[in-house]
């Protein structure tokens, strides 16, 4: 009786808002004792729209939907207990407002595209990620653990026709060595001394540190925000940098300078919060003379040389010449680091999921080949010669069993949990109250048992 009284009122008081001349809000959908509201669905159009993600259909049909969906998961969650650590849940908040304020350019545009002060917009995301994340963990404790026989992947693979198959795309595994040039000392005191500069300009009140971060930080993403970086946890920063920013206690101080992989830094607290920080910096990179270049390229020349004349391998060059940390203990060998990738964490590569300067060397080249050395950006913005070698090629080809079982695999578990969630939500829908308001039905939904005639 209660929730039919709640639900009685909660009609009413849509009724009324309708009735208004200007609507303020509308419930739209009602699954079990929740509402999906019209302002719901407009944040999240807005919420895909800015974060560049595609909408398949009607807006208006697919995100009910999927929040009515969100909300059979919750309900679920609920009844078996599931919770998510709050602090992961603030750390992805803080995460998307930066993100966002860098997409958008700024703060003050942030709030006028949302019509939101930035405060109510962490915090409804919080509320978002927070059931975002309950789900997921609920389709997990739901599902289980997924075990596929040999069997199971040929059965799936046997009931494809020719035309049904996956194609795979090409893919390549490709070795390194790099060499950083060397910067000069007076080069290395000359970034110190404007590092310095800018501290003393702070400290006595001449310039706000955002301004000379704006101005002057080699950061491009967080000099857009006048250097500051969001709440992050130590975990999320590089060593040296959290080291001194998480002892730093006055806001209007301005640390050392620190030197890490990306350059020299200066760090300015803006907050804390128990284990997480907000701070601004100030990245200044030393620049490479021409002169240090042409040296590097000399080394890699010479190497290039020995290598082709077999006075040691790739491998070995790799293990005791090379300056990249991230492949020198692995022979050299290029790791896909994507998580968007199906190739994440194995060292095979799309061709366009290479850094672009490797991609040109190496699509002409064949197995077993050695480029000469050429010069390339690394992912922390650092110049640096590289030489590559292709160590294997697969071409884009139609999947089969004995090359690509571990593919085939990926794709019938994927399958199989799609079933078993259809499966699920098909008989949740039968046992859960849905009321969709007229002019929301009209819909070629996914799930067509939400409307009951």
């Amino acid at each position: 009786m209660k929730k039919l009284l709640t639900l009685f009122f909660m009609m009413c008081s849509s009724c009324f808002l309708i009735a208004q001349e200007n609507v303020i809000d509308e419930i739209i959908w009602v699954v079990g004792d929740d509402a999906v509201l019209r302002s719901d669905v407009e944040a999240q159009r807005l919420d895909m729209q800015v974060s560049g993600q595609r909408i398949n259909g009607d807006p208006y049909c697919m995100i009910p939907e999927q929040m009515a969906i969100q909300k059979l998961f919750l309900n679920q969650a609920k009844i078996d207990s599931i919770d998510v650590s709050e602090n992961q849940v603030i750390q992805e908040a803080d995460r998307w407002v930066n993100y966002v304020i860098n997409q958008l350019g700024s703060k003050e545009k942030t709030e006028e595209y949302f019509n939101k002060k930035l405060s109510q917009l962490k915090d409804e995301r919080k509320d978002l990620i927070r059931e975002q994340q309950i789900v997921e963990q609920m389709k997990r404790h739901l599902i289980g653990d997924i075990k596929l026989t040999p069997a199971d992947v040929r059965k799936y693979y046997n009931q494809l026709s020719q035309d049904s198959l996956p194609m795979i795309p090409t893919t390549v595994e490709v070795q390194i060595i790099t060499v950083e040039p060397k910067v000069s000392f007076e080069e290395t005191d000359a970034i110190k001394a404007r590092l310095r500069d800018f501290t003393e300009q702070v400290t006595k009140g001449e310039k706000e540190f955002s301004t000379l971060a704006l101005l002057y930080s080699e950061d491009p993403e967080s000099a857009k925000r006048g250097g500051e970086l969001g709440f992050l946890g130590k975990t999320y920063l590089l060593p040296e940098f959290a080291n001194v920013a998480f002892n730093l206690t006055d806001p209007k101080r301005v640390s050392n300078i620190v030197e890490t992989e990306y350059g020299f830094h200066i760090i300015q607290l803006i907050e804390k919060r128990g284990d997480r920080i907000n701070c601004r910096h100030i990245l200044l990179r030393p620049e490479v003379s021409e002169s240090e270049m042409n040296e590097a390229i000399v080394k890699m020349d010479s190497l290039y040389t020995d290598l082709l004349s077999a006075k040691f391998t790739f491998e070995e060059a790799a293990t005791f010449v090379s300056y990249d940390k991230d492949t020198r203990n692995n022979k050299g060998l290029m790791v896909n680091s994507s998580y968007e990738s199906d190739n994440h964490n194995t060292p095979r590569f799309e061709m366009q999921e290479l850094p672009q300067e490797i991609g040109k060397v190496v699509f002409d080249m064949q197995v077993g080949d050695i480029s000469k050395p050429f010069k390339m950006i690394t992912n922390k913005q650092k110049e640096v010669v590289a030489i590559v070698k292709l160590r294997a090629r697969t071409e884009s080809h139609k999947a089969n069993l004995a090359d690509d079982y571990q593919a085939l695999k990926t794709i019938v578990e994927a399958k199989k949990r799609e079933e078993l969630l259809n499966e699920w939500i098909a008989k949740k829908q039968k046992t859960t109250y849905v009321r969709i308001s007229e002019g929301w039905r009209n819909c070629d939904f996914e799930f067509p048992g939400w409307v009951k005639e």
